[in-house]
This record gives structure tokens, C-alpha cells and sequence, in this order.
């Protein structure tokens, strides 16, 4: 392929990918009519790991489309491989749609340390949405237990602000197995940011990290939700 021909199908590619984009955020925003929510913390133009509660898929859209433009195009939501890659379709949406930084899960297969591609992301400018659950919650449980991942990151690069964000009702929109959505009001809250302390432990900081997203947790009833 010719020069000139690349870059056209290059051009095409990501007026499809800036296309399909906005799609996304209109549909997403019509069926959720989500709003972010910022709790002692404020947009900021500096790297951050925005770190959520995992229950669908489309967890790291709604926090995507409620950050402020000039963020949102260099925020890259952390994702998993196997997943993201399975079809053509997943492709280009998890590539070239939310260019997300794609992390083999299986730990016999990967070919490439999870936490220096996400190094390499940081340095280059992002910030990250991650998942620090690993997988979807589909127990009754508010949280899964932490994986060491978000820590490990937090040490390795201790000058980026990490922001908690808690999703509220998304589970609810789209259920596991249903592929026509509910609609719903979702709501994304960020906390304050947090950073790792000099002499703390990965257990002492993950129990903290946990707790901080908790607190985000909405409350109905007098109770939290």
C-alpha cells in the first residue's frame, strides 16, 4: 500500500473511530442520563489513574464521556485483552474508539508485564481509567478484593494522582446476559485524590484505597445503596 493510500485509510479509520465516539456518548447519555459528580476534588489537567467499581463492561464509557472534553482525549481506560480483541467490532471500538490500553489477563499467555504497559502509558502522557476489582462484580459484596496491580502502579510512579470513582447503577441498565439495555439515571462520583505514603504497604494501602471508594457509595434509606 502506497503512502498516500495509508494515510487515507488512516484518516478514514479515525473519522470512523471520532464518529462512532460520538454515537456512543449520545446513546449512553440517553439511556443513563449520567451526571458526574466531583466530592472535594475538581477536573484537573494533571495525569491521573481514575480507579472504579467494576460491574459491566460499559463501566469505563460513563466515566469517558462525564470527564470534560480536554480530558477525556487523553484519558485511556485500562482493559482486558481478551475481551476487547475477540472480534473485529470489539476491536475498533476498544483500539481505535477509546484507545484503551489492552492488558492480557491469563497469565500463562501474556507475553508483556502488565504494570510496565501501563508505565508506558502514564509516561507518554495518559491518565488511565483501571479497575483495580480485575473482573466485574457479580456478587452481592460492594467490592471484590483489590488486586495489587493499582498499588504497584501508585509506587512506580508516586507523582500521579490517584482519583476514586464510584458508578452507581449501571449494573441495573445493563444486566449480565441482556443485550437491550434499561433505562436508568446512573451517576458518576469522583473523590478526592489519594496518594501512596512513603513507608506504606500494599495490604495498609489497597484496605485504604478501598475504603476512600466506598465512601462514594450513594445512600438511600439512611443507608448506603
Amino acid at each position: 500500500m502506497s503512502t498516500t493510500r495509508a494515510n487515507d485509510a488512516g484518516l478514514a479509520r479515525r473519522t470512523a473511530a471520532g464518529a462512532f465516539a460520538f454515537v456512543v456518548t449520545l446513546f449512553a447519555r440517553f439511556v443513563t442520563a449520567v451526571h458526574g459528580t466531583w466530592v472535594g476534588n475538581e477536573p484537573s489537567r494533571r495525569r491521573r489513574i481514575y480507579f472504579a467499581n467494576h460491574a459491566s463492561h460499559g463501566d469505563f464509557i460513563l466515566i469517558w464521556i462525564v470527564l470534560p472534553p480536554r480530558l477525556r482525549r487523553k484519558t485511556r481506560p485500562v482493559a482486558g485483552s481478551d475481551y476487547w480483541l475477540k472480534s473485529p467490532l470489539k476491536r475498533f471500538i476498544g483500539r481505535d474508539v477509546f484507545n484503551a490500553v489492552l492488558i492480557d489477563r491469563n497469565r500463562e499467555t501474556r507475553t508483556g508485564d502488565p504494570i510496565a504497559i501501563m508505565q508506558d502509558a502514564v509516561d507518554r502522557g495518559a491518565s488511565l481509567i483501571l479497575f483495580p476489582e480485575g473482573t466485574r462484580n457479580e456478587t452481592e459484596e460492594p467490592l471484590l478484593p483489590f488486586k495489587a496491580g493499582l498499588y504497584h502502579l501508585a509506587r512506580s510512579r508516586p507523582q500521579i494522582e490517584l482519583v476514586p470513582v464510584w458508578i452507581d447503577n449501571l449494573n441495573r441498565v445493563m444486566p449480565k446476559g441482556e443485550f437491550i439495555p434499561v433505562p436508568l439515571m446512573c451517576s458518576v462520583t469522583f473523590g478526592p485524590a489519594l496518594q501512596v505514603a512513603d513507608a506504606e504497604g500494599a495490604d495498609a494501602f489497597l484496605d485504604r484505597a478501598r475504603s476512600a471508594l466506598l465512601a462514594l457509595r450513594p445512600t438511600r434509606n439512611g443507608s448506603a445503596a
